[in-house]
This record gives C-alpha cells, sequence and structure tokens, in this order.
C-alpha cells in the first residue's frame, strides 16, 4: 500500500505530550496517524498499538465494547514506558463503517451477536486491513514491536503485512456488563486471548 506522510505536530494529551504523525493512502484518501512519544527510532522494539477507529468507544464513551478503554490504557502504557507508538487507523467497525456498525448494533439489540449481525449484513467478522502499518512505521524508523493486543489474528495480519512483532503484549481491561457477551464472543469466535474466559486464558 503507499502511504504519504503529510506532516507532524505536538499532541498533549492527558497522559503526556505525543508527537501525531499524519499518512495518507494515496489510492483512497483515507487518513491515519500515529502517535510517537520518546527514542523510538534507536533500533530497540518500541511498544506498540495498532488501534481501529471506534467513535463510539473512543470518543462517546461507549461500553458496548473495550475499544476506548483499550486506546487509553495503550496511552498510559506508552506514557509510563516514556517510548512507544499507537497506530491510529482510521477502519470504524472491524472495517465496515460507521452506519453499517450502527446497523450491526441494532442487529446485536435484537440478540445477535456480534460476529452474527456481521455476516447477516454481509460482511466478514473482520473485515481490516493492516497493510498501511509497515510503511508508516517505517517512516517513523521503527523496526520492530511489542504490540499490545488480545487478538492473535492481529499479530498474524501485521507480521504478513511485514512487520516484526517481537511480542504480544496482553491489553485487557474495560470489561462491564455491557460488554460481557461481546467479549465472550471475540474469545470464542475470533480466538482472542482472554484470561477471564475458562477455554482460553482481545483492538
Amino acid at each position: 500500500m503507499n502511504i504519504r506522510y503529510v506532516a507532524s505536530s505536538k499532541l498533549p494529551t492527558p497522559f503526556g505530550v505525543f508527537t501525531m504523525h499524519g499518512f495518507e493512502e494515496t489510492a483512497t484518501g483515507k487518513e491515519h496517524v500515529a502517535l510517537t512519544m520518546g527514542d523510538i527510532g534507536n533500533g530497540e522494539p518500541v511498544l506498540a498499538r495498532a488501534h481501529s477507529e471506534c467513535l463510539t468507544g473512543d470518543a462517546l464513551y461507549s461500553m458496548r465494547c473495550d475499544c476506548g478503554y483499550q486506546l487509553e490504557a495503550a496511552l498510559q502504557a506508552v506514557s509510563a514506558a516514556g517510548r512507544g507508538v499507537i497506530l491510529y487507523l482510521r477502519q470504524e467497525g472491524r472495517g465496515i463503517g460507521l452506519l453499517n456498525k450502527i446497523r450491526a448494533y441494532n442487529l446485536q439489540d435484537q440478540g445477535a451477536d456480534t460476529v452474527e449481525a456481521n455476516e447477516q449484513l454481509g460482511f466478514g467478522a473482520d473485515m481490516r486491513d493492516y497493510s498501511m502499518c509497515q510503511p508508516m512505521l517505517s517512516h517513523l524508523q521503527i523496526d520492530a514491536i511489542r504490540l499490545m493486543t488480545n487478538n492473535p489474528r492481529k499479530v498474524k495480519a501485521l507480521s504478513s503485512a511485514g512487520v516484526d512483532v517481537v511480542e504480544r503484549v496482553a491489553l485487557e481491561v474495560g470489561r462491564n456488563p455491557h460488554n460481557d457477551a461481546y467479549l465472550a464472543t471475540k474469545a470464542s469466535k475470533l480466538g482472542h486471548m482472554l484470561s477471564h474466559q475458562d477455554d482460553e486464558p482481545e483492538g
């Protein structure tokens, strides 16, 4: 995938001051950002999160998922480490878009789980693409990452896209009565590694 670097700026947050780097997919115009802190280009593996946009969880405080909780925990973890990167990828609703995500939520309100709802709308369970990550990391001179995720498929997808993932770092936060079934489905149908599940010790 061809990615064009656009610009960088400081981004002060409650967790510390990050540098925000803007990127654009040349074929689609889709915009992505990377938030970095500390010396990320020294060759040592970098603590990282590849976070797909979730307007409801990240900005509207939704408790239906764990996305907002994970984003905040990842920002805190990078700040605590003093060094890291968060790739914020514009692929809402596991890649189906915001309005289709609302349609999927409506089906979930009627009893479907998160995978069934996507499939009833004619989509795959997870439509996300991580091919933009390697060129973004390459621009930032990051050679290897320690990926904060509960999703083994994301590790595999990033590795297949050319990213050197040297470690998976668990990121289990935000479980509540509104997302308990959602997290159970992520574990049972999508293979997320969640210690709260009986059969398997999530993004």
